[in-house]
């Protein structure tokens, strides 16, 4: 074996993507979205949970749309649940054209997303054959936090 060459991770590692909401808690100032939200404590244990998972992560923005994380983007007062259905559903179309460069060699998409921010998206990933998987499904924001937490132990 060529010294310069590296073990390969195990094929469960190498075929996800996880995708993380925004939040309402911002800084003020224009940031990389990995620090933007970080005024969340919610978001703060989530992006350091997928960091942990040394897969691709990106932030779903209700103003953006998919944002990767190193991406500088303003503060904003927006959220999914301030539109309408015909507004979410143009967003969740942007965000799927957005996310499709991103799938190739990809068989999960792991949500850590409120209801709204995957509503749309599940069954449009299912529908070309990825598995979904949302691990805090059914838990309340002091629940998820939680769940959080122990997973960062």
């Amino acid at each position: 074996m060529d010294e310069r060459q590296v073990e390969p991770r195990p094929a469960q590692f190498e075929k996800a993507v996880y995708l993380v909401s925004c939040t309402k808690s911002k800084l003020c100032v224009p940031a990389p979205a990995k620090e933007l939200y970080a005024a969340s404590s919610w978001f703060s244990k989530a992006r350091e949970y997928v960091k942990r998972q040394k897969q691709p992560w990106f932030v779903l923005s209700a103003k953006h749309g998919l944002v990767h994380p190193d991406e500088v983007i303003t503060p904003y007062d927006c959220t999914l649940t301030d539109m309408g259905p015909a507004e979410r559903l143009r967003w969740a179309e942007r965000v799927l054209a957005e996310l499709q460069q991103h799938l190739e060699g990809v068989e999960t998409v792991t949500f850590l997303a409120s209801v709204p921010y995957r509503k749309l998206l599940i069954p449009a990933l299912l529908g070309r054959g990825f598995c979904v998987s949302v691990p805090m499904e059914g838990l309340r924001q002091g629940e998820q936090s939680q769940w959080l937490k122990e997973q960062l132990r």
